[in-house]
């Protein structure tokens, strides 16, 4: 039998703009209603095929933010799934406007018009150009600004977990210029329950608003990492034990027809069974 050699660069610690060694072009967020419709539809219909179900809880949680401004959540990034998935959250869970920012968005230049905009890791130049414009798309308290402080594709659960400098640029350029903005951390565990198809249990933290900023950036995010990683780790020791109490179902498989027969032929034959 042949078989394949797993690559030795599925994970890689170089970012894609630089593996490519391209030019990318830099596209501001935009929210057309026409894509935005489509985006819907689609992302939506990809999710159903794919997975018997999205489920969540902590969603109290996110209706202590100050409704007055924008939210950051903030969330593992670990498969080509993370920003649909958080597309479908924010347009179906919390009707709101996103933003996410996308390494690869050369190579799908219509999400630009679905609220997402590309970060450029090429140079620190192209990196800090795109992050002084993710500081100015947190100006409204229907923005949700999906991000993955790792700043690049980790293996599932990997440690220890370690954040960038980019978020608490943000937070920091957020209270700066309007105010203050929300932060919420998010877990997300793609895993196999009980069904033929892979389901999604995502768990939303407790918020923290920002009136002001003036802890180093550094010692931030360290900490900020540190919180994570327990929390991300108490997440998966949950769903490990079987403890699914306060999960709703943001999207839940019917059952297929194969399955609602061999629910049937279960039944076949037990009545009268315990006489024998």
């Amino acid at each position: 039998m042949k078989t394949i050699e797993v690559s030795k660069h599925l994970y890689s610690d170089t970012p894609p703009t630089i593996l490519r060694n391209r030019v990318e072009k830099f596209r501001t967020a935009k929210d057309n209603p026409f894509w935005m419709f489509v985006a819907d539809f689609v992302f939506k219909r990809m999710v159903a095929n794919r997975f018997y179900s999205l489920m969540y809880k902590g969603v109290e949680n996110v209706e202590q933010r100050d409704k007055n401004y924008a939210t950051i959540f903030y969330t593992n990034h670990n498969n080509w799934w993370d920003g649909i998935i958080g597309y479908n959250i924010i347009r179906r869970l919390f009707r709101g406007r996103m933003r996410l920012m996308i390494e690869d968005m050369n190579r799908f230049p219509l999400f630009q018009y679905i609220g997402c905009f590309p970060i450029n890791k090429k140079t620190a130049q192209d990196a800090i150009k795109s992050l002084k414009y993710a500081a100015t798309t947190l100006n409204a308290p229907d923005i949700n600004f999906w991000l993955f402080p790792q700043g690049i594709v980790r293996p599932p659960h990997y440690r220890p977990e370690v954040f960038q400098s980019g978020i608490a640029y943000l937070i920091e350029q957020a209270v700066k210029n309007y105010g203050g903005v929300n932060l919420c951390p998010v877990s997300q565990i793609y895993t196999f329950l009980r069904q033929d198809k892979p389901e999604i249990i995502v768990e939303f933290g407790k918020v923290t608003p920002y009136y002001e900023f003036n802890q180093d950036r550094k010692e931030f995010c360290h900490n900020l990492a540190h919180d994570f990683e327990i929390f991300c780790d108490n997440h998966r020791l949950q769903v490990s034990s079987g403890n699914f109490e306060g999960y709703r179902y943001l999207y839940k498989d019917k059952l297929s027809w194969w399955r609602d027969i061999e629910r049937r032929l279960r039944n076949v034959g037990m009545k009268g069974d315990n006489k024998l």
